[in-house]
Parts: C-alpha cells; sequence; structure tokens
C-alpha cells in the first residue's frame, strides 16, 4: 500500500474541493456564450450541471467532464468516487449515462498497478450506471488527477435544470451531507475508519436509483451538491430560479461530519463558498458548526430537487419504499436569495 498511500501525498487538493472557485468561474465565463442554436437547450445561458443538445424531437444528448486530484489513499475508492462525481452530472440533469471516456493524469513513477486500480473501479462505476468506459486521455503529471468525459441521453422535453424552482416548492436532499468535513477530520486523525467508510459508501452511490424515483414527480428544479456545498448550490438555484430558498437548520449529516464541524476545522473549498454566497445566504445566527456543515464542498452529493409541496409526502412514502435516503430541508417563498431558519 506505500504507492497507494503516496497518491494521495501529491496532492494538493481533492476531490470537489479542488474545484475552482465559484466567483471567479463566473467572473472567468462572463460574456462568453456559444453560438446561438435553437438546438442547444442547456449551454452558459444560464449554465448547469451539464450541456443538452437536442437530436430530434425525441432525443436530446448530454454532456458533461468532470476530474479532480485524489482525496484519500486507495486508488480503487479513487477511481470509484471520481466516476461517480462524473456520472451524477448525467442524472442531475435527467438524463441516463450512456458512454464515458477517462481523462487521466499521473506521474509516471506511480506503479502501473495503482493506476490500473483507478481505471478498473472506474470502469465498474460505470457499467454499473448502464453505460460504457469506451476510453480516453492520459498525460503525465506530478499530480494525480481523474475523472470522466460522459455523454447521456434524455428526452428534450425532460431535462432537468437550476432555474425551474417556484414559491410553495419544498426543498429536499437525497444524500446527507460532510464528505468534506469527514475527510478533513480523518486526515487529522480525530476520526477513524467507520466514519471514512460511511463517507465512502455515499461518495460512490450513484444517484441514478434517486433520479430514477423522482421522474414521475416532475420535479421543477433539480442540481447535485458538490463542490459549492449546500449553501452554494442552493444560492445557485434561487438567483437562476428568481425565488428565495429557506433551509432548515436541522440539516442531515453523516456520522463523524458533526463532531468534525464542532471543532470548527474548515476544508479547503469552506471560504471560497463563503466568497460565492456572500451578501445573498442569511444565516441569521446559525451557529458556525451548522455554517461549516451548509458551506462544505460535498464530492458526489445527492440530488437537491424542489418540487410542489402538495407531492413531498407521496414523495416521502415513495422513497422509503425503494429504501433510499430523502430529507425535506427547507421550502422555496417569493423574494430572492437563501436564508437558514
Amino acid at each position: 500500500m506505500e504507492a497507494a498511500a503516496r497518491l494521495r501525498g501529491l496532492e494538493a487538493g481533492g476531490g470537489c474541493a479542488a474545484k475552482y472557485s465559484a466567483a471567479r468561474l463566473e467572473e472567468l465565463l462572463a460574456g462568453f456564450a456559444p453560438a446561438a442554436t435553437k438546438d442547444l437547450l442547456v449551454g452558459l445561458a444560464p449554465a448547469d450541471d451539464a450541456a443538452v443538445y437536442r437530436l430530434d424531437d425525441e432525443r436530446a444528448l448530454i454532456f458533461t467532464i468532470d476530474f479532480f486530484p485524489p482525496m484519500l489513499d486507495d486508488p480503487s475508492l479513487y477511481g470509484a468516487i471520481a466516476a461517480t462525481n462524473a456520472l451524477n452530472d448525467v442524472f442531475a440533469m435527467g438524463g441516463r449515462p450512456l458512454l464515458a471516456l477517462s481523462i487521466a493524469a499521473f506521474p509516471e513513477e506511480l506503479p502501473v498497478a495503482t493506476v490500473r486500480a483507478v481505471f478498473d473501479a472506474a470502469a465498474a462505476k460505470v457499467e454499473e450506471a448502464g453505460a460504457i468506459l469506451a476510453g480516453g486521455h492520459t498525460i503525465r503529471d506530478d499530480e494525480p488527477k481523474y475523472g470522466l468525459a460522459a455523454i447521456g441521453t434524455v428526452h428534450p422535453e425532460a431535462v432537468w435544470r437550476k432555474d425551474g424552482a417556484r414559491a410553495g416548492d419544498a426543498v429536499f436532499l437525497t444524500k446527507p451531507l460532510g464528505t468534506g468535513l469527514v475527510l478533513t477530520g480523518v486526515r487529522r486523525g480525530l476520526l477513524g475508519g467507520d466514519a471514512l467508510e460511511t463517507a465512502a459508501r455515499w461518495m460512490t452511490e450513484l444517484n441514478d436509483c434517486a433520479a430514477e424515483a423522482l421522474r414521475p414527480y416532475d420535479p421543477n428544479a433539480v442540481t447535485d451538491v458538490t463542490g459549492f456545498g449546500l449553501f452554494g448550490h442552493t444560492h445557485e438555484v434561487a438567483e437562476r430560479s428568481g425565488v428565495r430558498i429557506v433551509i432548515d437548520r436541522d440539516l442531515p449529516v453523516m456520522d463523524g461530519a458533526a463532531e468534525v464541524a464542532a471543532k470548527g476545522l474548515k476544508t479547503a473549498g469552506d471560504p471560497r463558498n463563503r466568497e460565492f454566497t456572500a451578501g445573498s445566504v442569511a444565516l441569521d445566527g446559525l451557529p458556525d458548526a451548522a455554517a461549516l456543515v451548509g458551506f462544505d464542498p460535498q464530492t458526489a452529493g445527492g440530488l437537491l430537487v424542489t418540487l410542489p409541496a402538495e407531492k413531498a409526502a407521496v414523495l416521502d412514502a415513495d422513497f422509503r419504499a425503494r429504501d433510499l435516503f430523502l430529507a425535506r430541508v427547507g421550502r422555496v417563498e417569493e423574494g430572492h436569495g437563501v436564508a437558514v431558519e
């Protein structure tokens, strides 16, 4: 395991915490837009979890790409998490994965067996999602990076977006929060293997079953919670939908995350997520530990969903019947911004 341990030691910040600052990304993309075409259903105006291009009245293609440095030592786990994270963007758009290509950067001195373990685990996760890992591109790099470029399919009239939340909607999460906090706690020696195992289970869980359960309910807005944290992604939904979203203080967290937050430990992405939402998220005296959970960058997080409140009870019962996680975490109102109360 010496080679595997070095995998994490080579990177500066792993998982979705390695994302570019959302505020800087908005500045970078300001004014940039592809050529207008009626068949580009989702592009950069506004951006979403993936691009969507209509082929005909019945078919559209979803295009997405996602990769990041390792956040833990096990190369198989790293490959599975990176693949899950990329594939989940397809599910967040309401689609089903079709094809994927590896994007890989590794130091040449890493043993071939270590790199192969990353590839094999990713291929298994792509197969689990019902898609095919058909190739990719690999370069030499001092800092390891891995992910996927993925293509999925969706009906043009059934694309899920971030900008459809409406006043009167209930807000749900399909996974608990805390992956960044747990990984930080493990690195600092505050948490043990049980907490890491739980976090790993959530990070390798595809959002396919949650998406399948959601489809009959025609949700108004959907995104997946990743590097910008719950508050950052909720801010995106609220801003693009022209509504106010109220998030409950009592958020679902995975084992160990609350313990790490109580000690005031922050992940590398926490300050960038606070900068991104500055002036738009009202914390209303929220305790510091709870704020740390809301700003914690998630890797391969769950879906953030809004749909009419009258559907909430049936949706909850349906998820329970399927043995799927679901937590009601807020509501949508007239207004603007995000409030935590």
